[in-house]
């Protein structure tokens, strides 16, 4: 026992010193000391003659020492007796190094050659072409070993090239080859499809996948060939076209109902209202599951809700009472009542009838994490009739039942919220100051934005004037009396001008004008905060909100390109960075490649 255990402890240390040695022998090469790394790897390469790294490392030392005789015959004493082309691709490199390109070339092309008597060596020669950015030679190796042996799967050392090369068709076509034999490829794909593909569903690159796609599709059906085609609908916002796909793999595989659900939520995010309806009635007449129905449900009265006039609120008023009595009103369809308190209170103008409504649900067996979202919404209601303290109370009960919880912290929000709405900045400062450590970053942002409005802003008056009716604009907007806020919002702009929450205000009314499809004043408001306060905190807001105005709504491609290149080279550290950048390419109509 004693002598296994010293055995081992050798192992170890040997093992350990030998990891130290390379170690130094790389520091030495990273560091340009050619000489000292020579030495090392010269020293272990005695050790380990098997191991052709410290080889190829010493023959690139000579190399960066321009010793090329050296490096040379060292090469040819390695290629005698081998049948591994890979020493011949080295030596013609060396060659090239030495401006003998013919020479170099008749190297290379004997290199090749050698795959013909064993395409087993195939990768190892292609690699040391790759590794010499000599791309073109690689994928002539790769392309002729799979030829010769199918069997051999270089689709992804291919695309790779292929890509490089600029030859996106064949690209796309190897890694969706690739995928075939490895399926656990799709995620990574995507990441490297994005890269070339744009919203425009008629870019040349967008033709290419789709293409690759079908042949696939049509060659060996899979559903996984359907996810990527609704995958690359979604990109181009093609969301029938997506939906098309979705159905076909639920046809196919019942099981895979969640790509419907994905795609039906990412209609109602982007407000395609007709495809999210068509989506939702499909899952309504297909789906079996009844939670799954009921939510469907409840997201097409909520899509209708937003998007019809208020002539129709009452027969969407009808559809959630009927709903109710057909499934009852139990923990099954707290989602669906907590939906119909909304409507009533925000859409249908019934607060009263919504805070009786919502304490009776109190009264339905739920759990308390459902329970306290009832109480957040009755919260909401009775804040949206200015009933602030009866409000306090029910967030402060989540807050005492589920410490901690990211709903908590929704309520201490919704707490700071009220009191910002009352005027009570101080109280609202205070659990704002909480907040920002948040452990969701959303609530943390919001918290952040808050905060830094009550405290820019307190100390411009000492009676906190234009910040009150900042707040009171605010409630308005809240209550859905758009036209009173931006009518409170005109009191502090014309007022207040010396004040910093004048570029808030016309921010705030700006958007407030974009609910109600007033666009011109929206675009002048954005304009005045970019006239004159470009340095506060709000300009890179205002300048995306106008890009996206004119790319949107007022068809002027061309003002809209000019703004979002302002958020691209003047606001980097934006948040609208990322989305500006993407959107004026696509203007502008680059091809990615």
């Amino acid at each position: 026992m004693k002598f296994v255990i010293y055995i081992c402890c050798f192992i170890f240390s040997v093992t350990a010193f030998s990891q130290n040695d390379e170690s130094l022998a790389k520091s030495y090469f990273d560091r340009g000391e050619f000489e000292k790394a020579l030495i090392s790897y010269q020293n272990l390469y005695q050790e380990k003659k098997n191991n052709l790294n410290y080889f190829f490392r010493i023959i690139e030392i000579h190399q960066q020492l321009e010793q090329y005789d050296l490096a040379e015959l060292l090469l040819k004493e390695k290629i005698n007796g081998q049948r591994d082309g890979q020493f011949i691709v080295e030596l013609g490199y060396n060659f090239q190094l030495k401006g003998n390109q013919e020479e170099a070339e008749k190297h290379y092309n004997e290199a090749i050659n050698k795959i013909e008597e064993d395409p087993l060596f195939a990768y190892f020669i292609a690699r040391r072409f790759e590794i010499h950015a000599l791309i073109d030679k690689a994928a002539i190796v790769y392309e002729r070993a799979m030829e010769l042996r199918p069997e051999s799967n270089f689709y992804r050392q291919l695309a790779r090239i292929y890509g490089e090369q600029g030859k996106v068709d064949k690209m796309f076509n190897s890694y969706v080859n690739y995928i075939e034999v490895n399926p656990t490829f799709v995620h990574q794909a995507k990441r490297l499809f994005s890269e070339y593909i744009t919203e425009n569903g008629d870019d040349e690159n967008n033709s290419h996948l789709r293409k690759a796609l079908l042949r696939k599709a049509q060659q060996t059906p899979d559903i996984i060939w359907n996810q990527l085609l609704s995958w690359m609908f979604i990109q181009q916002r093609d969301y029938g076209k997506a939906f098309a796909q979705e159905r076909a793999i639920f046809k196919r595989a019942p099981e895979s109902l969640r790509g419907i659900l994905d795609l039906a939520r990412i209609t109602i995010e982007q407000e395609e209202v007709e495809t999210a309806k068509t989506i939702l009635n499909y899952v309504i007449e297909n789906v079996m599951e009844p939670t799954i129905v009921l939510d469907a449900h409840k997201d097409a009265l909520e899509i209708e809700a937003k998007h019809t006039p208020k002539d129709n609120y009452a027969s969407i008023d009808e559809k959630y009472k009927s709903l109710l009595e057909f499934y009852g009103r139990n923990v099954q369809t707290i989602n669906l009542q907590l939906s119909y308190g909304r409507f009533m209170a925000f859409y249908n103008d019934k607060p009263k009838e919504a805070i009786s409504f919502l304490k009776e649900t109190l009264n339905t067996r739920t759990s308390r994490v459902q329970e306290a979202r009832v109480k957040l919404l009755l919260g909401d209601v009775l804040t949206l009739q200015e009933k602030f303290n009866e409000a306090l109370i029910y967030y402060s009960q989540i807050q005492a039942s589920l410490k901690n919880s990211i709903i908590s912290q929704e309520a201490r929000f919704r707490v700071a919220k009220a009191s910002y709405y009352k005027g009570d900045f101080k109280w609202a400062e205070s659990q704002l100051k909480i907040l920002k450590s948040s452990t969701s970053q959303l609530i943390a942002n919001d918290a952040l934005d808050l905060k830094l409005l009550i405290s820019d802003n307190k100390y411009d008056d000492s009676t906190q004037t234009a910040l009150k009716l900042y707040a009171k604009a605010d409630l308005l907007a809240f209550q859905n009396k758009t036209n009173e806020a931006i009518t409170k919002l005109d009191v502090i702009i014309a007022n207040h001008k010396t004040e910093s929450i004048m570029d808030q205000a016309l921010y705030k009314q700006a958007r407030l004008f974009e609910e109600l499809k007033d666009y011109p004043r929206a675009e002048a408001n954005y304009l005045a905060i970019i006239e004159n306060y470009r340095e506060d905190i709000l300009a890179d807001d205002a300048y995306y909100r106008l890009a996206e105005l004119y790319s949107n709504q007022l068809a002027q491609p061309e003002k809209a390109k000019e703004f979002y290149e302002k958020v691209i080279f003047d606001y980097a550290d934006s948040i609208f960075f990322v989305d500006a950048r993407k959107k004026y390419r696509a203007l502008r109509g680059d091809v990615i490649n």
